[in-house]
């Protein structure tokens, strides 16, 4: 595949897949830019001083972000265009699809991207096929292309790898590769995706393309660059959904921004934009096309990314915010944000130079427009959405797995229960399909609902025993969307018993509360709860395999993503920061339960006295 190079009509396109190759980016870029006549020492034309060339060329940048999957039938408001101005009902694809063909409708010049955040969704329609239907949606808007933001790593970097190339490989089973609404099987994103800070541990180099480059039509028979740059928030790994603890580091937005914004410069893109997953808000109460006292990461960053950009598009912070900010040398730059869930798109108008391709700064213009339900819907969003809502229901009632018994949790899981034994137990299986783990444990509040043996009155589909998708796959283990990932690192045995230790949690009035941990059905401990807090378990009665614990000696174990740092940890529960050697499976927390009892099923709930007490409370 090549670097794709094409003249803008208006309204949304369908084109071949982008070259995810940095280096055939580059040498494509290189051929192309010798036969551009404007490349050079052409000087800066920022305070709005056009060459004698012609009019200026127009582009319009259409964006959207933070998407999460939600182009079904979806309502929601946003505040007014300005501070005062009444709230607007907006929301759902195919308003979102007819606003955009409005828009699009008769520039010369429309490029359309993504900010990101574009999969990983929370729908039913979306989340249950792990988001392949909103490729097939952003497919048929002809989005352009995409920076990743964190939820595209939410299952690593081989998902999304998934994701681009429509392979089936990302996931630890075959439940991947759909039939999208057409019937074809699932073939990937038209489109493609980009990060520049996104790099190897080892080598620092990009993962994907850092930057890419889009020609417009000057009108006149030629073509000018207008370059892209990308950058994904430094604390995705930070994100216990997107928690990905090898293989990978994450380098600073502007310096990234900076660095591929020179190599544009140095083969002749004179109009460049940033495209980064990382935002910024305003004050309260002002509207979604205002910009009222701005705040955030995207504020700051403004101040260091080089002049030679000329607006940066953000995401991340779901935030309504349209600013015009001062560049380092004091020009003018749009740097906005529109919203999420498809509530907002941006516009950003330039006008370039057509001798030299630089942006003319004074005539950018920037606007949110909200995603309205006045419009007429679009028929092909409507049909793509009304395909994958039907196969939800189908999906939802599928048998996964029988239990013989009810699988419950103890109420404010103040003691050991079936319910979570079972997920740790699941947790352990799963950890040791794609890698190896000695033990696993199941934290407390992560369950969100028990498994019972009788079926659901409410949905005829259930039976007796019987487990569907619905009940299992997503929305059991603590997670939202697509799920937080199963994470494995080694520790000591002294640590796992501070672990344990972290069970009995003391607050300022001296009262003790007991929170149930689960450890998987091959440890066995006993605890004193008549002992001090922090010493209420003998390390020598800790016992993985029938073997003791030693404190020196190294133990891998597994568990939620959150719990091996500080910012979503389960509170009182810190052992696991030290972990060393973290990798993460490709199971998340829901289907690792799912696959587990589907492959034990029919499932006995698990015996209880894993944790045993050595005298009364």
């Amino acid at each position: 595949m090549r670097h794709a190079i094409r003249i803008f009509r208006s309204g949304p396109v369908r084109h071949r897949k982008r070259s995810t190759s940095i280096l055939g980016i580059i040498a494509g870029l290189a051929l192309s830019l010798a036969a551009t006549s404007a490349a050079g020492a052409a000087t800066s034309t920022a305070t709005g001083a056009v060459s004698t060339a012609g009019a200026p060329v127009p582009v319009q940048l259409m964006s959207i972000t933070d998407l999460h999957g939600y182009f079904g039938d979806y309502t929601t408001t946003v505040p007014g265009a300005r501070a005062g101005e009444p709230a607007q009902q907006v929301g759902g694809g195919a308003y979102l699809t007819t606003h955009l063909k409005q828009l699009r409708a008769g520039k010369r010049n429309s490029i359309l991207f993504s900010a990101g955040d574009d999969f990983t969704g929370w729908p039913n329609e979306t989340g249950w096929f792990w988001n392949e239907p909103t490729i097939e949606y952003l497919n048929s808007i002809g989005l352009d292309f995409s920076t990743v933001g964190n939820h595209e790593m939410d299952r690593g970097y081989g998902f999304l790898r998934h994701m681009i190339d429509g392979t089936c490989d990302g996931r630890p089973d075959d439940d991947l590769c759909f039939e999208d609404s057409t019937g074809r099987r699932f073939r990937g994103a038209d489109f493609g995706y980009h990060s520049g800070n996104l790099v190897d541990e080892h080598t620092r180099k990009p993962k994907l393309p850092p930057y890419h480059v889009e020609y417009v039509d000057d009108g006149r028979g030629g073509r000018i660059p207008v370059g892209f740059v990308f950058a994904t928030t430094k604390l995705l790994s930070e994100e216990q959904m997107s928690y990905t603890p090898k293989g990978f580091a994450f380098l600073d937005e502007a310096d990234t921004v900076n660095k591929y914004a020179a190599v544009l410069r140095q083969q002749g893109v004179r109009a460049i934009v940033a495209v980064v997953h990382e935002g910024f808000s305003q004050q309260s109460g002002a509207g979604y096309d205002e910009c009222v006292n701005p705040f955030g990461p995207a504020v700051d960053f403004n101040a260091r990314i080089t002049p030679d950009v000329d607006a940066i598009v953000t995401g991340h912070w779901h935030a309504l915010v349209n600013c015009t900010l001062p560049d380092p040398a004091g020009n003018p730059r749009p740097v906005v944000e529109a919203a999420n869930h498809g509530r907002l798109i941006n516009e950003i108008n330039l006008q370039l130079d057509p001798k030299t391709g630089e942006v003319l700064r004074d005539r950018t213009t920037s606007v949110n427009h909200a995603n309205t339900k006045d419009v007429t819907p679009d028929p092909e969003t409507l049909r793509i959405a009304e395909y994958w809502r039907k196969r939800s229901v189908e999906r939802g009632n599928t048998p996964v797995a029988k239990v013989t018994a009810d699988l419950t949790r103890a109420p404010g899981d103040a003691a050991e229960s079936t319910m979570y034994n079972a997920t740790a137990d699941a947790f352990r299986w799963a950890a040791n399909q794609d890698g190896r783990a000695d033990l696993a444990v199941a934290m407390p509040g992560i369950l969100r609902n028990d498994l019972r043996y009788a079926a659901n009155p409410a949905n005829p589909a259930d039976a007796p025993g019987q487990v569907l998708f619905s009940e299992v796959a997503l929305g059991t283990v603590y997670d939202s969307g697509i799920g937080v990932g199963l994470v494995r690192g080694d520790i000591t045995g002294a640590q796992l018993d501070a672990l344990l230790e972290s069970q009995w949690q003391q607050a300022a009035d001296g009262s003790v509360r007991y929170r149930q941990m689960a450890v998987s059905g091959n440890v066995r401990y006993t605890y004193d709860p008549a002992k001090p807090v922090g010493h209420r378990i003998d390390q020598g009665d800790i016992r993985i395999g029938n073997r003791p614990v030693r404190p020196h000696a190294t133990y891998r174990i597994a568990t939620l993503a959150n719990n091996f740092f500080a910012k979503n940890a389960t509170p009182g529960f810190t052992a696991l920061f030290e972990a060393t050697k973290q990798d993460r499976s490709l199971y998340n927390g829901g289907d690792a339960l799912w696959r587990y009892l589907e492959k034990m099923s029919p499932v006995r709930p698990p015996a209880l006295g894993r944790a045993t007490p050595v005298s009364g409370d």
